[in-house]
């Protein structure tokens, strides 16, 4: 099967899909050193999700729930209809998903839109706008076109290709919040795309207004938005099946050098994670878990391991556990938790009540202003203890960056997501 691209995830665009890659994979050596911001100064820096990585996601859901698409409208908005691998791979699979309809729209100026299958529509009407003009496509059924026994998505372009009414331009450009796409939203029961990194809160938002299913990709820090961390707390939105597991491979298009290429498609990797509200069978996986004595003497991590008790956090009303697999399975209070256990959340064995950012009011005790001290010794004041979960140190630390306050010093951690279990059976807290 070939291999999918989304949008793009530049500053203020609309994303992007890709155009196919074919596997099987064999992986060149390349620099392992470049980043997301290194290709977002370039010139050029589109980035598309390849189809296996859709591919993988998607029948998650379907092993958990076979039905998960069965008789839905499901709308790929931000997508360019044919060359965009979500296009692609719900096209291909329509049969065997049970979809009702599949929806694309495109948008104004997308750089691959009729790389592949080009419409007329693309140039018609307003000489004004950026061409290739977006357009909307919808299809209601998949047949075998071209007679070989079998649907796929060769049928599909050979359908588009002699049937116009399945394509209709967009006046308003294909921005997800013209009104035109909107009304194509409300019709649809999933929405399945990449949407634009920089447009994320207001995109999400508008989902979540119209009540919508969805899978989505997005950058790992979203998690930490004031506008996106409270639909994480309330179990309105969770981590996809794939979530961290060292980003994402993107197919790239920009000047400068990559990080690996595979069969000659050059990628790159972006924190990137799926977000969602589709169940799926790894949220109701119970962790397993020691208790908090056996963590203390059998632990594999050395901050932990030996060690007299956990540590508590001088501004939270927590204990810190720096690893998922360091929770203590007898311990009923609240603990302050990598954001890396949202890959490993079970709502049924978990309750989350807060994040260690200033907006969400968890915090026991403020700050005044504070100096910082750097690794270099450079000294600067801050407010940044009020921002992160602050340790106390009994001594000055040497060779790491650290906080003064009243001659106390102090160390501000990652921030953790505030967690305590379910309530535990009379029997569970005996054993």
């Amino acid at each position: 099967m070939a291999k999918t691209a989304s949008r793009k995830h530049t500053r203020n665009r609309l994303g992007r899909s890709s155009p196919s890659m074919a596997a099987p994979p064999k992986v060149e050596n390349m620099p392992m050193n470049r980043s997301l911001a290194a290709a977002k100064a370039a010139k050029q820096d589109e980035f598309y999700t390849q189809y296996v990585d859709i591919q993988k996601e998607i029948e998650a859901y379907l092993e958990f729930d076979p039905d998960t698409f069965r008789g839905k409208v499901v709308y790929c908005n931000c997508d360019d209809p044919f060359e965009s691998n979500f296009f692609k791979y719900f096209a291909a699979n329509f049969n065997k998903l049970g979809l009702k309809k599949l929806v694309t729209t495109s948008y104004d100026g997308s750089p691959i839109a009729g790389a592949q299958l080009t419409f007329g529509e693309y140039d018609e009407g307003n000489g004004k706008r950026q061409k290739p003009k977006a357009i909307a496509v919808e299809i209601e059924e998949v047949k075998d076109v071209n007679g070989d026994g079998a649907t796929g998505i060769e049928d599909v372009k050979l359908f588009l290709k002699h049937n116009s009414h399945t394509r209709r331009p967009l006046a308003g450009g294909g921005d997800f919040r013209s009104l035109e796409c909107i009304d194509l939203l409300k019709q649809a029961d999933i929405v399945v795309t990449n949407p634009p990194f920089s447009l994320f809160r207001e995109y999400v938002a508008q989902l979540v207004e119209h009540g919508k299913k969805f899978l989505i990709i997005a950058n790992k820090n979203a998690i930490t938005y004031k506008e996106i961390f409270p639909l994480i707390k309330q179990n309105k939105l969770w981590m996809g099946v794939s979530a961290f597991s060292g980003g994402m491979w993107f197919i790239a298009d920009y000047k400068g050098k990559y990080e690996k290429t595979i069969d000659g498609v050059k990628l790159i990797n972006v924190p990137a994670i799926w977000f969602t509200n589709l169940d799926h069978g790894r949220r109701h996986q119970k962790l397993p878990l020691m208790t908090m004595e056996d963590n203390l003497r059998f632990s594999k991590h050395k901050e932990i391991k030996g060690k007299a008790g956990y540590d508590r956090y001088d501004n939270y009303d927590a204990i810190e556990v720096p690893y998922t697999d360091a929770i203590p399975s007898n311990y009923d209070g609240v603990m302050g938790v990598p954001i890396t256990f949202l890959d490993k959340y079970n709502p049924d064995q978990f309750e989350i009540i807060g994040i260690t950012k200033t907006w969400d009011g968890g915090a026991c005790k403020t700050y005044p202003m504070h100096t910082q001290i750097s690794k270099d010794g450079k000294k600067s004041i801050v407010s940044k203890l009020n921002d992160a979960p602050a340790m106390k140190l009994g001594k000055r630390p040497v060779g790491e960056t650290h906080y003064i306050v009243d001659r106390e010093y102090f160390v501000a951690l990652y921030q953790r997501l505030l967690i305590r279990p379910r309530a535990r059976t009379a029997k569970e807290k005996t054993t």
